[in-house]
């Protein structure tokens, strides 16, 4: 009997790659010398697409493919996937939540401490001789009792907060409506980019939150304040936030995500008030794994009865119909 076509854009672990062999014929799409020639042969026979965050589907793809059912995506962002447009096509598409909450806060968390306390510069302190022959490294700045902000109060967001309480933060946060939390709404992001010492990015990426965090947010972050990014690059105006970081209306910052990765402004790198991370925020062995399983199962569950387990928003409606 035929299996139904799956196209994988993107890498696959071998743990995955298994799961997706024993129901489907995969194609993998970057392994296609003429992809045009491709969709004409085999674009209506193709009923799945395993995909991740980075790659998504490619423009006009979904278009092209009229007997596609389900797009499972591998991470917790799908910018990348035109869901409005997939749903209005009836294809359902799936996303990886919740499996990468604590290792993104983890490394949220790890962001702050490393760039408060210098933790970069003061290993190299250590390890380079500095230490025996210039003396003790400089002090940094505590992490305690701070004024928390948090721009994107979602499940990692939800996260990030707890964390932050065990450093007896308090909490205030910036979302489209107020929640039901004893943390400090703001109705801008300005007014809690104002009102905070540090400000931790997790919102999803798209259009919505293009350049979110721009030239006037970071003013109000201010001279002491403290920029942490772990959500997309493109929130946050890279070209703004250099400049303030560089004149010093910005304090600090840590970046796990870039506007145009895996390209990193030489302006960043060199900055020792900057922590660099090359996006590893889920980026642990049993996180990934998590994921990948969660990225399986839902397209073994649309194969035996037309659901996905983690269906985006956008598509919701559709998840059992």
């Amino acid at each position: 009997m035929t299996k139904p076509i799956l196209l994988q854009i993107g890498n696959v672990t071998e743990r995955m790659k298994n799961r997706f062999d024993a129901l489907f014929d995969v194609h993998v799409w970057f392994d296609q010398q003429d992809q045009d020639a491709f969709v004409d042969a085999h674009g209506a026979d193709v009923v799945g697409i395993a995909t991740d965050g980075h790659w998504g589907v490619p423009d006009n793809l979904l278009a092209r493919l009229p007997n596609l059912k389900v797009v499972s995506s591998y991470g917790v962002g799908y910018d990348a996937i035109d869901a409005d447009d997939a749903a209005a096509r009836g294809i359902l598409v799936s996303h990886t939540p919740n499996v990468l909450n604590d290792e993104v806060a983890d490394t949220a968390i790890m962001l702050w401490l490393s760039t408060s306390r210098r933790l970069v510069q003061a290993e190299k302190w250590a390890r380079t001789g500095q230490w025996e022959r210039e003396g003790a490294f400089q002090l940094t700045r505590s992490v305690q009792n701070r004024q928390v902000g948090i721009l994107g109060m979602g499940r990692i967001g939800e996260t990030i907060a707890k964390r932050a309480i065990g450093f007896d933060a308090t909490i205030h946060y910036h979302s489209r409506t107020p929640k039901d939390f004893d943390f400090i709404y703001h109705r801008t992001v300005k007014e809690l980019a104002a009102a905070v010492d540090v400000l931790f990015v997790i919102t999803p990426g798209g259009a919505s939150t293009y350049h979110l965090v721009n030239d006037e947010v970071m003013n109000a972050l201010g001279a002491e304040g403290m920029l942490i990014n772990v959500a997309r690059g493109s929130v946050v105006d890279e070209t703004a936030l250099i400049a303030a970081l560089q004149d010093g209306r910005l304090g600090s910052a840590g970046l796990d995500v870039f506007e145009k990765e895996p390209k990193i402004p030489d302006a960043l790198k060199a900055m020792e008030n900057v922590v660099l991370l090359p996006h590893v925020g889920s980026a642990s062995v049993e996180t990934r794994q998590a994921m990948g399983d969660l990225t399986c199962e839902n397209l073994e569950r649309y194969m035996q009865d037309g659901t996905v387990v983690t269906p985006v928003p956008e598509c919701a409606d559709l998840n059992g119909t």
